[in-house]
């Protein structure tokens, strides 16, 4: 491979309370509507509003606001803000917010990681500097699991002992921003009692990957989120295959993206497959696919 990996992302800019920009990835986005007449869901999370209807479906309406622990918004201003429609997780949801602004550009690699001070509740992934303004991108995988708890729990899956024992003979390094979505991905792996490296950087990642080539054991299988500040998971995949000097991984990129054209695109880098998030069954067998053909 030559050249360069380059894949610019936009975002959409909004506030939520006070003058503070947050940004979510426009890959997400499904659509923007104006507030509407919601209807209201029985025994739901108090961020929940209530429901819309986008395109013949219910979607459920989450006040972001109130949901990342804001002031809800008053009735004044729900009238006066905007639902962001989303693709997240394989489920439709939208998000309430005050104000939108803008859409900008921006590549990942502009994006630092939050402060650690403000700690592994903050639903921050990354901060960027647009045009002197600091905006703050929200990890919504970390918001919909505080909402809707239950999708935080570890899914069943079903291996035998020979694909078992297959899976933990293999140096498997696992790469995520979100702690979600990190968590989701470790549970999977500690329920069968398979070992695993975890960074939640790309540029680690990469380092860990030279690191064990240099030593003898080299990474067999590579799971990396595909949106992540600093190296992303498509700049990571064409790294790696761009160079040389190393053992060449099975490169299951992920992402939380219900995308086609980010699942295409993680192709053309040289990712070996391109998965929806998070189904634990399609991820394991993803990484036996890769196993078999590590041995082939």
């Amino acid at each position: 491979m030559s050249g360069k990996a380059k894949h610019p992302q936009k975002l959409l800019l909004f506030r939520l309370s006070g003058p503070r920009l947050f940004g979510l990835g426009t890959l997400k986005i499904r659509e923007i509507l104006p507030f509407q007449r919601l209807t209201r869901l029985p025994h739901s999370h108090q961020a929940v509003l209530g429901t819309a209807v986008f395109r013949g479906s219910a979607v459920p309406v989450i006040d972001m606001a109130a949901a990342v622990g804001y002031p809800p918004l008053s009735r004044e201003e729900q009238a006066l803000g905007s639902i962001i429609v989303t693709d997240i997780q394989r489920r439709e949801v939208g998000f309430l917010v005050r104000g939108v602004q803008r859409i900008v550009e921006t590549d990942w690699k502009a994006v630092t990681p939050p402060p650690r001070a403000l700690g592994p509740r903050a639903f921050i992934t990354g901060m960027l500097d647009v045009d002197g303004d600091i905006i703050q991108l929200l990890d919504v995988e970390l918001l919909l699991a505080r909402v809707y708890p239950e999708s935080l729990e570890t899914q069943e899956v079903t291996l035998t002992d020979v694909q078992r024992e297959t899976l933990k003979s293999l140096n498997i390094l696992l790469v995520d921003d979100s702690q979600v979505a990190r968590k989701q991905l470790c549970d999977v792996l500690d329920k069968e009692d398979i070992g695993y490296q975890v960074t939640s950087h790309g540029d680690e990642a990469l380092q860990i990957l030279l690191r064990d080539n240099t030593l003898g054991r080299p990474v067999d299988i590579l799971v990396s989120d595909i949106e992540m500040p600093g190296l992303d998971g498509y700049e990571l995949a064409f790294a790696v295959r761009d160079n040389s000097t190393l053992k060449q991984p099975y490169i299951i990129l992920h992402t939380s993206l219900n995308s086609e054209m980010s699942l295409s695109y993680a192709n053309q880098v040289g990712a070996n497959e391109a998965l929806t998030k998070f189904d634990a069954q399609e991820l394991l067998q993803a990484m036996l696919r890769g196993a078999s053909q590590d041995r082939s």
